[in-house]
């Protein structure tokens, strides 16, 4: 048995071509991969075909952020050449449009720069550096931060798509209602308004909760122990209302089944030791892998993750390890599609 705690334990081999460049024309007609982890029986349907293994009282929790289009490109008006700035997520302590942010190139983008954005719509002004070479910036507009935002800003999409996204809205779930990811929580992109009022009538309950996905779910593990991680911090927020439709369920005899790692970590994060999960507004830097004890989660929905990524090892630790990666393996020979706009799996 591999050291669990070792990042090279999560590497697997995937050739590029699996890697999917573009959404499927129809959300729910992807691959599903079904994974029982109790007797790690793998079997293969179509996202379709989830209805079939929910039950009336079963409660999907969904991550109802919206990303917002977060790749700008401006100019140092002191130095010459375009600088990309990424905006990652709101600083709640500061007043005004805070933002930690990735800048390319890091060099060009110093404490007391500003930055030109869209012929001066936008200015940004760098406040600090802060770990991992993450910058703060203070961006200053006139009207409303989204608007200017929807007019010169672009889907930040993961640097391993690099076909062009022809609709951005495909890049959003069909439930996204608040604005602020830097990524979208990718397994509820399967979903479709007619696939939801299906389950809703057969008595699947929603839940809604919130992480606005930034930096944290997507940074690298550098370190040869995963232990030694720092996973960033991501704003949550689980209303009392949707605490409730979640607690009831489960007190009911249903199922609690986040779609996606983003609500998996959300509830983990917000439950006591009893599995009741609580209002809550705030950060999380949780950091789920194989020997953690889930408090309120009892099934998963996913797409396939990266090698050697924290969402791998929160899978991993759903699932078991053995079991996901033999599953992973046996999606790879099958030449399932990987990724953000790839097929999926429901963990059991």
């Amino acid at each position: 048995m591999p050291d669990l705690l070792k990042t090279k334990s999560y590497f697997y081999e995937l050739d590029e071509s699996l890697i999917a460049q573009t959404p499927i024309e129809k959300r729910d007609s992807s691959r599903l991969l079904t994974l029982n982890k109790e007797t790690g029986e793998v079997r293969h349907h179509h996202f379709s075909d989830i209805i079939d293994f929910l039950n009336p009282g079963d409660c999907l929790v969904v991550n109802d952020t919206k990303v917002i289009p977060a790749r700008l490109f401006g100019k140092n008006p002191k130095r010459a050449g375009e600088i990309e700035v990424v905006l990652l997520s709101r600083d709640s302590t500061r007043d005004g449009d805070v933002w930690q942010c990735m800048t390319k190139p890091g060099k060009k983008t110093r404490p007391g720069d500003k930055i030109v954005f869209g012929d001066g719509l936008l200015e940004g002004f760098v406040l600090d550096v802060l770990d991992g070479g993450l910058r703060l910036i203070e961006f200053k507009y006139d009207g409303i931060f989204n608007e200017v935002l929807d007019k010169i800003g672009i889907m930040p999409l993961p640097p391993y798509i690099t076909s062009r996204l022809e609709d951005k809205n495909r890049y959003q779930t069909v439930y996204a209602k608040i604005d602020g990811s830097a990524a979208a929580p990718t397994a509820g992109l399967h979903f479709t308004t007619e696939l939801i009022g299906k389950l809703k009538a057969k008595g699947v309950l929603f839940a809604e909760v919130l992480l606005h996905v930034g930096i944290g779910t997507f940074r690298p593990v550098k370190e040869e122990d995963i232990t030694k991680h720092l996973m960033h911090n991501e704003h949550i927020e689980v209303t009392a209302e949707n605490a409730e439709i979640i607690n009831s369920a489960r007190k009911n005899g249903g199922r609690i089944i986040c779609v996606g790692t983003t609500s998996c970590r959300t509830l983990e994060s917000v439950s006591d030791d009893n599995g009741i999960v609580h209002p809550f507004i705030g950060g999380t830097g949780i950091f789920i892998y194989p020997s953690y004890s889930f408090k309120a989660t009892d099934a998963l929905i996913t797409n396939f993750h990266l090698p050697e990524s924290t969402l791998l090892m929160l899978v991993s630790a759903f699932g078991g390890y053995e079991n996901v990666m033999r599953a992973y393996k046996i999606a790879v020979e099958d030449k399932y599609r990987f990724f953000s706009f790839g097929d999926a799996m429901f963990l059991y």
